[in-house]
């Protein structure tokens, strides 16, 4: 995360190249709603076409309503003709009222599907990614910005691009009539709006720098509202008082973050205002002009209003057009967050086998080696072991040995950095990623807690069989979780957690014969392993829990990582690391004989129950 007392970015505008540059993700926007909705996308590009049009169809009707009058003046009577004029600026208004509408329905409707169908692409993206995606922090703060702003953006860009045609069209009708009183007044007014727009370009880009610069601190404030407000962190919070020091650390990143929008928002609504006061200039020296022509007899009262009417509407659309020219290079910067996080590189699985050669080798560590990112020293190193089927090994170890790390290199997560791991015979590299790990089963310490129905927390194990109850059972029971699940007042269907309706919450041995049961969906799965996955239970408890596991799974491979010797010492191979590197393995009986540190460890601790 950025250091607190970090400042943001210097300003200062783009490069010209980059100005235009940054446009290249707006065809893609526009592909994107094009596939998003093609109907409303066609119906939202002719309404704009429209709305173009009528504005200075209305202004021409409104000059003859004025001609007419006079004219009719003069004759002393004759109102039929003004009566139809206001009739037909009546119907040009009704018009352009039903097609700003339409146009305003088009993009509700387009705004809904498109966020999304955005939200789904990033979702879509992080089912792609490694672990060591989730891992690493910079990685987070691409993720922040792509949820943040670019699920809105797409819609913004593709808006602001019709916005600039319908502008372009109502300027280019606005032309046909101001030409006829002078080409320099269409000149006045294309020029008057482009200092607005110059300011408005460059602290889009002063923005957008500031947003990049922040996204660490805007996650740390996330982070800490979901320590203050989720209920899983409520207990330690109000334990430990903590509640009114995290909430001032929240309030000083408002403070921080407030401080630099606030100093942007001033400086844009300042250059603002004084460059805008070029086109107010304009306008009323436009004014003057026509004014004067008229009085002149150089046009009739009705060409006056209406070049008054087209000259006021012709700057707005200019300035209209422009400030959509520059929000379209706002929505092209965010976009590239989104787009920047899109084609984040994932290596593509090179394995496709799903079975190997030799069933009866079971697994083998090679020489393994691993280095996490980032790290100078490495997490596992040397590594070599050979489980076949029907064994069962236990790993034992400090916390940070590398147990947990040696189980992500055999389920995939991770590859070896040296060395290599074989299933039957065959490198897990060339194995197909799903088959591979619908062979194993694991169940990790730190097991989601899912707030959904119980029999989906079990069904979580095996993503065919979800949703089947009879599956459900089977492997609860396995779990031994059956008991306690139909004691619960809707069963398998009774919802867990307390953030919806009628949730239930377990405690934390209950959500261990969970988690446990999950390891029992996988009837395919021939390697099972728990990592320290029932240490909420009392020593006797777990020991029960893996002799049941030990006997249901007598002819697979199971690896156990655990703290308790009274449970490890049951496995029929132990292995000892220490800071990556195997120091021991044998059998309990062996360890013990060798007085070591698995000796002196299981001592240590046999004396405290004594």
């Amino acid at each position: 995360m950025s250091s607190p007392s970090a400042a943001p970015p210097a300003s200062g505008g783009p490069p010209l190249q980059g100005f235009f540059g940054v446009f290249r993700y707006s065809r893609r926007a526009l592909e994107l709603v094009w596939s998003t909705n093609r109907a409303l996308t066609i119906a939202l590009g002719m309404l704009t076409l429209v709305a173009g049009v009528l504005p200075a169809g209305i202004a021409w009707v409104g000059a003859q309503i004025v001609d007419a009058v006079v004219s009719a003046m003069g004759q002393g009577g004759g109102t039929t003709r003004v009566i139809e004029w206001v009739l037909l600026e009546g119907v040009l208004v009704a018009g352009l009222a039903a097609v700003q509408r339409g146009l305003g329905l088009c993009q509700s409707l387009l705004r809904a599907q498109l966020g999304q169908r955005v939200n789904v692409m990033i979702l879509e993206k992080a089912l792609t990614l490694e672990l060591s995606h989730f891992e690493d922090s910079e990685f987070y703060d691409k993720l922040t910005r792509a949820r943040r702003e670019a699920s809105v953006r797409p819609l913004s860009l593709v808006m602001r691009s019709f916005g600039l045609a319908q502008n372009a069209v109502s300027l280019a009708s606005y032309a046909v009539l101001l030409v006829q009183f002078s080409p320099w007044a269409l000149a006045a007014l294309l020029v008057a709006g482009l200092p607005s727009f110059i300011a408005e370009a460059k602290f889009s880009g002063d923005a957008f720098r500031l947003f990049r610069w922040r996204s660490p601190e805007t996650r740390m404030q996330m982070y800490l509202e979901t320590v203050l407000a989720r209920e899983d962190h409520a207990k330690e919070v109000k334990l430990f008082g903590l509640g009114a020091r995290l909430l001032d650390r929240y309030r000083s990143i408002f403070d921080r973050l407030y401080a630099a929008d606030r100093a942007l928002a001033v400086r844009r609504d300042a250059w603002g205002f004084g460059l805008g006061l070029i086109g107010t200039v304009a306008l009323y020296g436009a004014y003057a002009w026509i004014a004067v022509s008229t009085v002149q007899g150089l046009i009739t009262l009705g060409q006056m209003t209406m070049y008054f009417a087209l000259f006021r509407q012709g700057q707005s659309a200019v300035s209209a057009g422009l400030s959509a020219i520059g929000g379209m290079y706002e929505d092209n910067l965010y976009l590239s967050t989104l787009y920047e996080y899109l084609e984040t590189e994932v290596p593509q699985p090179a394995g496709s086998l799903r079975r190997g050669p030799d069933p009866a080798d079971g697994i083998r560590f090679e020489r393994v080696g691993f280095t996490y990112p980032g790290a100078t020293e490495p997490a596992l190193e040397d590594i070599s072991l050979h489980l076949r089927p029907g064994t069962s090994l236990a790993l034992v170890g400090e916390n940070g040995s590398g147990k947990t790390t040696l189980i992500k290199l055999l389920t995939r997560l991770y590859e070896p950095g040296t060395g290599r791991i074989t299933l039957d015979g065959l490198d897990l590299r060339e194995w197909d990623a799903a088959a591979l790990r619908a062979r194993i089963g694991v169940i990790f310490q730190d097991f989601a807690r899912y707030q959904l129905l119980v029999g989906e927390n079990v069904g979580a194990g095996d993503e065919r069989d979800f949703e089947d109850e009879s599956r459900w059972r089977e492997a609860a029971a396995k779990g031994q979780a059956a008991e306690f699940i139909e004691r619960l007042p809707a069963g398998y269907r009774t919802q867990l957690g307390k953030w919806f309706k009628d949730g239930r919450e377990l405690s934390g041995g209950q959500w261990q014969k969970i988690a446990l049961s999950r390891a029992f969906m996988r009837n395919q799965a021939d390697v099972l392993v728990l990592d320290e996955p029932t240490s909420s239970m009392d020593a006797r408890a777990e020991a029960e829990v893996f002799e049941h596991f030990r006997r249901l799974a007598s002819d697979r491979i199971t690896i156990l990582i655990s703290h308790r010797f009274s449970t490890v010492r049951m496995a029929d191979h132990i292995v000892v690391l220490d800071r990556g590197r195997i120091v021991e393995q044998g059998s309990h009986e062996q360890l013990m004989q060798q007085g070591g540190t698995y000796a002196s460890l299981f001592t240590l601790q046999a004396r405290g129950y004594r």
